[in-house]
C-alpha cells in the first residue's frame, strides 16, 4: 500500500458562537468564531455547509445536521450559517429558540459541491425560502472577488418573510451593472410559473445556473431548464435534507465486511494515490476510513453530495442516490458512502 494520506476534513471542531442574528421573524443566522491554529481546517468555498452537532431528545443524545454558509470567504473573516424554523424540525427549531453568543458546538469543517468554479462566470441563480443561504453567498463572493454578471430570481411567500431581502436589494444597487435581483413574492404573483422561469432559462442558457430552494421549485426550475436546452453541465442543486445517521460518530457506523470477495481499488485523494483491497460489501467512505484515509463526506445517506466522487475505471453500484442524476452518472460521477464495487477492479478520483 502506498503512503497513507491524511486530512483534518472530517476531524470534529468546538467552535464559539460570537454572535446570532435574527434575520426574519422565523430565520436567524448564527456567527461562529474560528480558534486560532484552526483557519485552515474551516476555508471554504462559497455555497459549502457545515455539520453541526446539536442535542438531543434525550439526555446524552444529539442529532447531526447540515447548515449552508451564508457568510463569504472574501466578504467576511468569520463563519455563519443561516437556520430557518419549520414546522416539524427539530434541530431548526432548537438552534433557533436556544443558539446565543457564547455557546460552545461540535462542528465538521466546511464541505459539499454545490461551489461556483469560476467567480469571473456569468450566473443565473433561483432561490426560494431558505434556499438563499448558500447563493447569498455565491452572489457576494462573485461580485466582490470576481467579475461576471449575476442574475437572482428570489420566491418568497411574503417580503417580510424573504431572508436577506435588504442586503440583496442593496447588493444590486452597489452593482447596478452586474447584478438583477428578480424579486417574486407569492402573495403578490402567486407561485412562480413555469412559462417564466422557462424564459429566464431560454434566454441565458449558457450562463452556470445555480438552484436551492424546496424540491418542488427546484424540479420546476430543472424542468424548465431542461427545456430550454440549458447543457446539464451547466446546472447545479441543492438539496436540504435531514441526517438519519450521526457522521460525528465515525467508529460505530462503519461497516464490517461479511464477504471475502475483493476489488482491488485505486484512489486519488488530495493530490496523492493509494492502492487497497476492497470488500465488495461495504461502501468506498467505509473501506477508506477503516484504512486511516480522509475522504470527504458528511451525511453518509446519500443526500449531501459531499462525498461526491468519480469512477475512472471499473463500475461501482450506488445503494442510495438522492443527489445525482442521469447525466452525472453518465460522466462517472457517484457518491462514494453509498457505493460498493461491481468488476474487480476499480479506479476513483476524489480530485
Amino acid at each position: 500500500m502506498e503512503r497513507r494520506m491524511s486530512s483534518k476534513r472530517n476531524i470534529p471542531c468546538e467552535l464559539t458562537v460570537s454572535q446570532v442574528v435574527q434575520e426574519t421573524a422565523d430565520a436567524i443566522s448564527i456567527w461562529f468564531d474560528v480558534p486560532e491554529g484552526h483557519w485552515e481546517t474551516f476555508s471554504y468555498d462559497p455555497g459549502q455547509f457545515l455539520t453541526l452537532r446539536i442535542p438531543g431528545v434525550d439526555e446524552g443524545s444529539s442529532v447531526a445536521r447540515c447548515y449552508s454558509l451564508s457568510s463569504s470567504p472574501h466578504a467576511e473573516d468569520t463563519l455563519a450559517v443561516t437556520v430557518k424554523r419549520t414546522a416539524d424540525g427539530y434541530a431548526s427549531n432548537w438552534l433557533c429558540d436556544h443558539a446565543v453568543p457564547g455557546m460552545k458546538m461540535t462542528v465538521l469543517p466546511p464541505s459539499g459541491h454545490f461551489t461556483a468554479k469560476d467567480l469571473d462566470a456569468d450566473m443565473i441563480l433561483f432561490a426560494a425560502g431558505s434556499g438563499i443561504t448558500p447563493i447569498i453567498s455565491i452572489i457576494k463572493s462573485s461580485l466582490l472577488e470576481g467579475g461576471g454578471h449575476l442574475i437572482l430570481f428570489y420566491a418568497n411567500q411574503n417580503a417580510e418573510s424573504a431572508i436577506f431581502y435588504e442586503e440583496l436589494r442593496h447588493l444590486a444597487n452597489q452593482f447596478p451593472e452586474r447584478f438583477s435581483l428578480i424579486e417574486w413574492l407569492e402573495i403578490r404573483q402567486g407561485l412562480p410559473d413555469r412559462q417564466t422561469v422557462a424564459d429566464l432559462c431560454a434566454e441565458h442558457r449558457n450562463r452556470a445556473f445555480f438552484l436551492c430552494g424546496p424540491a418542488k421549485f427546484m424540479d420546476l426550475v430543472t424542468d424548465a431548464a431542461h427545456h430550454a436546452d440549458v447543457p446539464h453541465r451547466n446546472l447545479h442543486r441543492e438539496v436540504f435534507q435531514s441526517l438519519r445517521t450521526d457522521p460525528f460518530d465515525v467508529d460505530n457506523t462503519v461497516s464490517e465486511s461479511m464477504t471475502t470477495e475483493r476489488a482491488h481499488l485505486v484512489v486519488y485523494l488530495d493530490g496523492e494515490r493509494a492502492e487497497l483491497d476492497w470488500p465488495k460489501d461495504i461502501s468506498l467512505v467505509d473501506i477508506l476510513l477503516k484504512e486511516g484515509f480522509s475522504p470527504p463526506y458528511s451525511c453518509r445517506e446519500g443526500g449531501c453530495g459531499a462525498c461526491l466522487c468519480r469512477v475512472v475505471d471499473g463500475d461501482v453500484e450506488m445503494k442510495v442516490n438522492d443527489v445525482l442524476v442521469e447525466d452525472d452518472i453518465e460522466e462517472g460521477d457517484r457518491l462514494a458512502c453509498q457505493s460498493v464495487p461491481v468488476t474487480d477492479s476499480v479506479t476513483v478520483t476524489f480530485d
